[in-house]
């Protein structure tokens, strides 16, 4: 995973509410078993026509828009639990994701997975997609170990478990984490009594 420590960029606004996992990744992309490709299917259905063709309509596919953040609607990441999703963000290219409300079980797989959820009230999430919709190249500064976004005037400070900041910050996912302990946990058996 790539470290997240700062972040200057601009954002992806999706304005629409209880985006689930399976708009986030159709469930017959499911099959593989390797993180690779899921960027290339990330909201599948809503980027292209069932001809394949793009849907010029979709944010993802009009040009005005970029940047290492989306912003989306009231309860995004809702319905089954899976991990693809965070993989499909992350391979998107997304590294944080912007919400008021967000469903556990996505909040703590987009953790795992390098991408920072930020949850904030309704009223800002709606003073940041006027934002965008003003000044699509509106900039985003992203602070980690400070806990804060700016996004020109506005200043959030978001909360974030201390364990998973240390992991976005490294740039580790769980088992990197205790692998970078292996010394410590070594000694530690080392000096266990056996009976």
């Amino acid at each position: 995973m790539e470290k997240l420590i700062t972040l200057q960029t601009t954002a992806v606004p999706l304005p629409i509410e209880d985006v689930d996992t399976d708009q986030i990744i159709p469930a017959r992309f499911l099959k593989a078993v390797t993180k690779e490709g899921f960027g290339d299917n990330l909201f599948r259905d809503w980027r292209y026509h069932k001809d394949g063709s793009e849907n010029e309509n979709f944010v993802l596919n009009n040009p005005t828009y970029s940047g290492r953040i989306l912003v989306a609607g009231k309860n995004f990441g809702c319905g089954s639990s899976r991990e693809h999703a965070a993989w499909a963000l992350y391979g998107y290219g997304f590294q944080v994701v912007i919400s008021s409300f967000f469903a556990d079980i996505f909040k703590g797989n987009a953790l795992n997975n390098g991408i920072l959820p930020i949850v904030v009230d309704g009223n800002t999430l709606d003073a940041i997609f006027k934002k965008i919709e003003s000044n699509p190249n509106t900039q985003f500064d992203l602070d980690v170990e400070a806990q804060v976004l700016k996004v020109e005037e506005l200043n959030i400070d978001f909360e974030l478990d201390s364990y998973k900041k240390e992991c976005l910050l490294k740039g580790q996912d769980d088992i990197d984490f205790l692998v970078s302990l292996k010394d410590e946990i070594e000694s530690f058996e080392a000096q266990q009594v056996i009976f």
